[in-house]
C-alpha cells in the first residue's frame, strides 16, 4: 500500500467538509468566548516545580471538563508527581473504538526579563513582535472577533496549552451543532512533560486499566514551516550530558603561564571537535551501527514534503546547511549531537589575559530507533576516555588533577527512547483520511519530528501506537521568550480535532472482538 497517495476531497460533501463547515460557524460566533477561556487558562503559572500553581491549573482543567460533560474527570496521582488531568467522554456507538488524546499543561522554566509582556498576562497583538506587533484589546464579548493574524502572547500559548483549547472547543462546536463523535474519547493531559516526565512511566503503569484504549494520540508541537498541516509518526529520543575539563587550580596570567599550562577552553574546544565535524556527522566510534534503516513508507514520505528549506535559510540568515544543504526531513531522521553552551574564562567586556581553572559544555543527544541512552552514553564516554582523558562522574580533588594529565567530569541526563510508529498501519491511515476529508489540502506525514517527547512509554508500558497532531505556528518560539500562538493555528485546530472526532470511526472501523 502506499500510505501517501491521497486525494484532496475540497468541494465534496462529504462528512468531514459538513462537520468542518460546522465547527466553523460555531467558531465565528463564539470566537471571544474561546479566546476568552484560553487566555484564563494561560494566566495560570504553569512551571513544574511550582506545585501549588500546577494544582491550580489542574482544577481549572477538571472543571473545564466537568462543564463539556467529561465523566470522570479528576486528577491522577503518584507521589511527588504533578497530577495529571483525566477525563472520559463516551461514544453513543456500541462497538466504537476508544482514542486518547494527549496533551501538556505545564510550560518551559523563563527569565521574565525577556519577554516584552509578563509571561503569564496574555496579551493579543495584531500581528507579530518581529513584526512591529502592537498589543491590541481582548474580546469585550463572547461574540466579538477575532482578527485570525493576530498573536496571542503567553507562556504555553503554543506549547502545549493550545492543542487543550483546541479540542475542548471541538467539542463544544459538535455539541451545539448536533455531530456525532465517532469514537470513545478519552483524555490525559500531563503536568510535568516539560521537566522530563520523570513520573510517567509510574502513573501510566498506575492507571493502566483506567487508561487503555486503542491508540493514543499525542497532541503537541508547530505545523510545518510551509503552514501545511502535519500528522508525525515519531519523536527522537534525547539524552544530555554536563561535560567539564580542568587546567591549573587558579587562574594564570596568560603571558606568563600561556603555551605551559593546560588551557581547558583549548582543551574543551578541541574535545567537541573530536566528537562531531562541521556537517554535524558523529565521529564517535560505534555511534551509527544501532541506527534503524528507513523504510520505504518513510522514504515516500519524505520525498512527498514540499520542499521549503531555501525558505527557512533565507528566514534565518543561513547561507547553507549541514551536509550539503540536505533536506532537514532527511536530517532529523539522523542522531544528532547537539552543543548546547559553552562557557570559560569572559569575552568582550569581560575578557582578560587569563588561563582559566575550568572549562564547561552542555550537550543534547537527540536519538533514532534503536539507539538506548545506555549504549549511546557508553560510546561517548569511551570515546573521551580514547582522547587521553580520566573520566569521572564525580567531584574532581587537587590530588586527582595531580595524577591525571587530562581530566573531564560527565553529569549525564536520565533520557529516554525514539519511537516510531508505522506509516502503512490502520491506526495511521484512519486519522490520515478523517482529517483529510474536507480539509482545503491533505495532511503531510512525517515520519519523525525533530524534537523529544516520551511517546515511547506509552507504546512500551500501554502496548498502544501513538502518533502526534500539532497545531501550533511554527513560528511560536516555542521553549523561549515571547511564546505565542497565531490565532488562525486555533481556528484550524478546532476545525481539525472536530473531523477526527467525527470521522476517524467509520475510517477505522468497529472495535476488535476479544
Amino acid at each position: 500500500m502506499v500510505l501517501l497517495a491521497r486525494t484532496p476531497l475540497v468541494g465534496q460533501e462529504t462528512v468531514g467538509a459538513r462537520v468542518r463547515a460546522a465547527a466553523r460557524t460555531y467558531r465565528e460566533h463564539n470566537e471571544g468566548a474561546i479566546v476568552g477561556e484560553f487566555a484564563t487558562l494561560l494566566a495560570v503559572p504553569n512551571l513544574a516545580s511550582d506545585s501549588a500553581n500546577i494544582h491550580r491549573n489542574a482544577a481549572l482543567l477538571i472543571g473545564m471538563l466537568e462543564r463539556r460533560g467529561f465523566r470522570n474527570a479528576r486528577a491522577l496521582t503518584v507521589p511527588g508527581a504533578p497530577p495529571v488531568v483525566y477525563g472520559e467522554l463516551p461514544s453513543n456507538r456500541p462497538s466504537a473504538r476508544t482514542l486518547v488524546l494527549y496533551a501538556h499543561y505545564d510550560g518551559q522554566p523563563l527569565d521574565p526579563r525577556q519577554w516584552a509582556s509578563p509571561p503569564w498576562t496574555p496579551v493579543l497583538r495584531d500581528r507579530p513582535l518581529t513584526d512591529g506587533g502592537r498589543e491590541i484589546p481582548m474580546p469585550a464579548d463572547a461574540a466579538a472577533r477575532v482578527d485570525p493574524e493576530a498573536r496571542l502572547y503567553a507562556r504555553s500559548a503554543g506549547d502545549d496549552k493550545a492543542s487543550i483549547m483546541a479540542i475542548l472547543a471541538a467539542i463544544d462546536a459538535m455539541r451545539e451543532r448536533h455531530v456525532e463523535q465517532s469514537i470513545n474519547l478519552k483524555v490525559f493531559f500531563e503536568g510535568e512533560e516539560e521537566a522530563g516526565s520523570g513520573h510517567l512511566r509510574q502513573i501510566l503503569e498506575t492507571y493502566a486499566t483506567t487508561l487503555a484504549g486503542d491508540a493514543w494520540l499525542f497532541c503537541d508541537g508547530p505545523v510545518h514551516p510551509s503552514g501545511r498541516g502535519e500528522l508525525v509518526f515519531g519523536q527522537r529520543g534525547v539524552t544530555g550530558f554536563e561535560l567539564t575539563v580542568f587546567g591549573p587550580t587558579r587562574a594564570l596570567h596568560s603571558g606568563h603561564y600561556g603555551n605551559w599550562a593546560p588551557n581547558p577552553a583549548a582543551l574543551i574546544a578541541n574535545l567537541i571537535a573530536s566528537m562531531r565535524d562541521d556537517d554535524g556527522r558523529i565521529k564517535i566510534a560505534g555511534y551509527y551501527d544501532d541506527v534503524r534503516p528507513l523504510s520505504p513508507a518513510e522514504r515516500r514520505a519524505i520525498a512527498a514534503l514540499p520542499p521549503y528549506d531555501d525558505t527557512l535559510r533565507a528566514a534565518l540568515g543561513l547561507a547553507r546547511t549541514e551536509a550539503n544543504d540536505a533536506p532537514l526531513a532527511e536530517r532529523i531522521m539522523l542522531p544528532a549531537l547537539n552543543v548546547r553552551g559553552i562557557r570559560v574564562g569572559g569575552v568582550r567586556e569581560t575578557g582578560s589575559n587569563t588561563i582559566a581553572t575550568e572549562a564547561y559544555a552542555s550537550f543534547d543527544l537527540r536519538l533514532v530507533p534503536d539507539e538506548t541512552p545506555e549504549r549511546v552514553q557508553r560510546l561517548v564516554e569511551a570515546h573521551i576516555r580514547r582522547q587521553g582523558y580520566f573520566l569521572t562522574h564525580d567531584s574532581v580533588t587537587v590530588a586527582l588533577r595531580r595524577a591525571h594529565a587530562k581530566i573531564a567530569r560527565v553529569e549525564w541526563e536520565h533520557g529516554y527512547p525514539a519511537s516510531r510508529a508505522p506509516m502503512d498501519g490502520p491506526f495511521g491511515r484512519a486519522v490520515l483520511a478523517a482529517l483529510d476529508d474536507g480539509a482545503r489540502t491533505p495532511l503531510l506525514a512525517l515520519p519523525t519530528m525533530g524534537g523529544s517527547g516520551p511517546t515511547y512509554l506509552f507504546e512500551q508500558v500501554l502496548r498502544v501506537p501513538m502518533i502526534t497532531l500539532p497545531i501550533a505556528n511554527y513560528d511560536d518560539n516555542q521553549h523561549a521568550a515571547n511564546e505565542n500562538l497565531r490565532i488562525q493555528n486555533l481556528w484550524d485546530g478546532i476545525e481539525t480535532y472536530a473531523a477526527l472526532l467525527a470521522g476517524i470511526g467509520e475510517r477505522w472501523g468497529p472495535r476488535p472482538v476479544p
